[in-house]
């Protein structure tokens, strides 16, 4: 999971170790975990949910290889099968890099296609991060 957060998420978003990488995974209040895996067990997808400020929040990280198959769209529909509202970060521009040089493409418009509501007064503005909040509730759902 840290090999895929490292690779497919912003270069300045990485973790430089397993160890920090769990002390962020150990912050999170009562996560599930939802994996995509190939026959070789390797993962190319991970989707979480976890609880805070009283709300249930997600993210969802797609191997490069596997984008635009319909795989990160199934991910999500599990996780509004096991959840009634979704709350996220998303970043909203195509400005950061990943680790391997190329650009990080927002993923904004898909959530958009699949229900979720954009928030755009309340943002994540950090040295290392610039997002909208993003909101799904179970009757928006049209994806």
């Amino acid at each position: 999971m840290l090999e895929l957060w490292n690779n497919e998420y912003p270069e300045k978003l990485s973790y430089n170790s397993l160890i920090e990488f769990d002390y962020y995974l150990q912050s999170l209040n009562s996560p599930k975990h939802f994996l995509l895996t190939n026959s070789k067990d390797l993962i190319l997808g991970w989707a979480i949910t976890f609880d805070r400020d009283d709300e249930k929040w997600f993210a969802i990280i797609l191997s490069e290889t596997i984008k635009g198959k319909g795989l990160g769209k199934k991910m999500l529909d599990k996780l509004k099968q096991v959840e009634v509202i979704l709350n996220g970060w998303v970043i909203d521009h195509n400005n950061d890099k990943k680790k391997n040089g190329q650009p990080y493409i927002s993923p904004l418009k898909f959530y958009e296609k699949c229900g979720f509501e954009i928030q755009p007064n309340n943002r994540l503005e950090l040295d290392k991060i610039s997002a909208v909040k993003i909101k799904w509730i179970k009757q928006n759902d049209n994806c």
